[in-house]
């Protein structure tokens, strides 16, 4: 089994894409809406998300959760004791969101399409070229031209609704980048380890998480294109007053 480094570099590039997309947006969101109120209705689905993400990543790892907050003016939160996987136990905790967003995304797309009559072009489940990439733009603008104009479906905007609040809540708070950055250095450097060493056993079982986490953050990428589009007025708006 000879699995280059690419894929797997090209995945954890992705997923610092989604991150970013994820911060900028919330940064832009929390400071052109006036009405906190209105502010704290558009994020509150998402961080209730995120938080659930922390607590299964804290069942996950044998960690003990000793308080949870939903929801409130400073955001969610989920304080807990150390895990029993050091290190490694940090990275899932901090980091569940950028993975279980991502698949709460997909399963609102399939309920929205098979229940609901919205339409979605299909779409690459990893971008590992130019080609796929484009592909995913296209889709996108495709998913939008049939349910606005083409064929206009009020569920869609529902859609978009629970596509912001979502990725608007994906990216890590700073205390869980600080709490997973060492554990994320070990993962990178453990993952390029077993990709040099070409143990059989070990490049398979590399080769299939990397694909696994591949199709979520490409999710979590479109998703995030789309919360950008949706945004694209407010973005407008705030550079027209910062000028």
């Amino acid at each position: 089994m000879d699995l280059n480094d690419g894929p797997f570099l090209t995945v954890i590039f992705m997923g610092i894409v989604v991150v970013l997309i994820s911060r900028v947006l919330d940064v832009l969101w929390a400071q052109v809406i006036p009405i906190r109120s209105f502010y704290y209705m558009i994020r509150a689905p998402g961080v209730i998300i995120h938080e659930c993400s922390h607590i299964l990543g804290c069942i996950i790892t044998g960690a003990k959760i000793k308080k949870v907050v939903f929801f409130s003016e400073k955001g969610g939160s989920v304080t807990y004791a150390p895990s029993k996987i050091p290190y490694l136990g940090d990275v899932v905790i901090s980091t569940a969101p950028l993975l279980c967003i991502p698949l709460v995304l997909a399963g609102c797309t399939w309920v929205f399409s098979q229940y609901l009559g919205c339409i979605f072009p299909p779409l690459p489940m990893g971008i590992d070229s130019t080609d796929a990439l484009f592909g995913l733009c296209t889709g996108i603008l495709g998913m939008f031209t049939w349910n606005l104009i083409i064929q206009f479906n009020p569920w869609f905007l529902l859609y978009l609704y629970l596509t912001l609040t979502l990725v608007l809540s994906l990216a890590p708070s700073t205390a869980d980048i600080k709490n997973a950055i060492i554990g994320i250095g070990i993962v990178i450097l453990g993952g390029l380890l077993i990709l040099w060493s070409s143990l059989p056993w070990a490049v398979i079982l590399l080769e299939r998480i990397t694909r696994l986490m591949g199709i979520g953050f490409a999710f979590g990428l479109m998703f995030g294109i789309i919360a950008l589009v949706i945004s694209s007025p407010l973005m407008i708006w705030y550079v027209q007053k910062r000028v």
